[in-house]
């Protein structure tokens, strides 16, 4: 006769043995097994400025006067390409580990197309909707200058936005001339900046070494004059390596 017990082990399955629960609890250090491969690209971020540059003097000619009323939609399809290659720069700025140029330039990117979208559209409303899109943009902004101080062509870029942004909202909101042509004319400094911002980052990457000053200081100014063992450390706790986000 079959051993009760037996019987029991065999009826609960394989996975339910003695021996698999004992197997369960200990697994091997897959520590040395282990790669985590990186792979350098060219930096995204000259394509990101000088299209935050581009786009910004198509919309303040238009605030400024330069342009005809009727040029809105003509201006619309031009700024609408700034949001792919914004977007394309939010994704390659991810996949280099740098969450603050990814995330700034994705919220730049998804701005163009919502101005591209209204503008040509001509939506009812449609610059009260911008203005406070724009002043909720300020707040947006706001909170990004105050952690990309140590990346200074970030930050300068922002400097130069934030008062454009509140000068946008509030022109919409009241419509009142002036607050736009000040818009106008703030877009063209940010312009200038972004331009210069791009081409010292650009000549940077091409050369690798700082040629126009970009006066990076903290973690930054440690990440690209220090060694490979400050590219890695804590690595192993960064996104896309650890379990969670």
């Amino acid at each position: 006769m079959a051993d009760p017990h037996d019987v029991a082990a065999a009826a609960a399955g394989p996975a339910e043995q003695p021996e698999a629960r004992a197997e369960r609890r200990f697994e091997p250090d897959l520590r040395s097994m282990t790669r985590i491969n990186l792979r350098p690209i060219a930096s995204p971020m000259p394509l990101g400025f000088f299209t935050v540059a581009i786009a910004s003097v198509m919309t303040g000619c238009l605030q400024l006067g330069l342009l005809g009323p009727q040029a809105r939609g003509a201006v619309a399809l031009c700024v609408l390409p700034a949001f792919v290659l914004q977007l394309l720069v939010s994704v390659l700025a991810f996949g280099a580990r740098d969450v603050i140029a990814a995330t700034l330039m994705g919220v730049f990117s998804g701005s163009w197309l919502a101005y591209a979208l209204v503008m040509f559209s001509g939506a009812a409303d449609g610059l009260p909707v911008l203005g406070v899109f724009n002043l909720a943009f300020l707040c947006f902004g706001a909170l990004m200058a105050s952690v990309t101080r140590p990346k200074r062509a970030l930050w300068f870029v922002l400097l130069a936005s934030l008062p454009r942004w509140a000068a946008t909202g509030l022109s919409g909101l009241t419509g009142a001339e002036w607050l736009t042509r000040t818009s106008g004319a703030l877009g063209l400094l940010v312009a200038l900046v972004a331009m210069y911002a791009a081409f010292a980052l650009m000549l940077e990457d091409m050369r690798s070494e700082e040629v126009l000053p970009v006066g990076r200081s903290g973690p930054a100014h440690t990440a690209v004059e220090g060694d490979l063992t400050v590219q890695l450390r804590n690595l192993e706790r960064q996104a896309g390596v650890r379990r969670t986000l």
